[in-house]
């Protein structure tokens, strides 16, 4: 089963999105779609783009509502014209492929006192951020949005964090997880499987073809691997053996969870209803 993400072309930059320090973009394409596009020049790297790719894939194989992801090829002439010197370098400096999220109209943050989510989707989602080793989702920045009567998680690029040092990756296998709080619920339920339909043990072929869908040229160049390939099955390796290695970080998990359900009503957030593209 391999996984190949739709490609696009980017046809005009519309505005920028000032979350965080990549500075994302709102880009339509050829396809007549519009999509929040990341891109590789900038400075966080390459790497990032691997995490979303990996991580979002994952999480939709495992049955977690995520936008689609597509890689979009980008004309740095595009940026000629932008009045912002900061866009226009940052354009200059991501020719070729990037990576595109589906621009969801109208969806809104999550704001967990606004929405009312179910328990078990909300232990499923601890459960998933601490396999890929996600600390960026909390009361106060859920990364999650609103859409269409569903809740869709988004931005995984801090995720899989041991391939910033691939010889010390060994040591994040067995890493605990606290996440720093719970989401989505005052009552996460954490079961183990999660459900009936999710797997206790997140099959080989899901990881593999998650790690499939990232384009070659973002895995090359890797000084501690000879070929791509290698670098891929690295990533299976590492997300198998954290899997199987849940006994160390599951109990966290749990903590997080039972925490939450003692703590009753969650804090405020930036404001029920407020739309994504607001910064924070």
């Amino acid at each position: 089963m391999i996984r190949v993400l739709r490609h696009v072309t980017a046809t005009r930059y519309v505005t920028p999105l000032r979350e965080g320090g990549s500075l994302p973009g709102l880009m339509e394409a050829d396809d007549l779609g519009t999509y929040v596009v990341k891109y590789t020049g900038a400075g966080q790297g390459r790497k990032v783009l691997v995490a979303e790719i990996v991580t979002g894939e994952l999480a939709r194989g495992l049955g977690l509502p995520v936008p689609e992801l597509v890689t979009v090829h980008l004309d740095p002439a595009l940026g000629v014209a932008e009045p912002d010197q900061e866009v226009q370098e940052l354009l200059r400096g991501s020719p070729g492929l990037n990576l595109g999220i589906d621009f969801l109209p109208g969806a809104l943050d999550l704001d967990p006192r606004a929405f009312r989510i179910d328990p078990g989707f909300a232990g499923r989602v601890l459960w998933f951020d601490a396999l890929v080793g996600n600390v960026d989702r909390s009361w106060r920045n859920t990364n999650m949005l609103f859409w269409h009567g569903s809740p869709y998680l988004i931005d995984h690029g801090a995720t899989l964090t041991f391939q910033h040092s691939w010889p010390g990756a060994e040591a994040w296998v067995r890493r605990p997880s606290t996440p720093p709080t719970t989401c989505c619920s005052a009552a996460p339920r954490i079961s183990t499987p999660p459900t009936p339909r999710w797997p206790r043990r997140a099959p080989r072929q899901v990881l593999a073809a998650a790690v499939d869908a990232v384009p070659d040229e973002w895995l090359a160049g890797e000084p501690d691997f000879t070929a791509v390939s290698e670098v891929r099955a690295a990533f299976v390796r590492q997300l198998l053996a954290r899997r199987d290695a849940r006994d160390a970080w599951l109990p966290g998990v749990r903590a997080a969870a039972a925490e939450r359900a003692a703590a009753g009503d969650p804090p405020a957030t930036r404001g029920p209803g407020t739309p994504f593209w607001v910064g924070r």
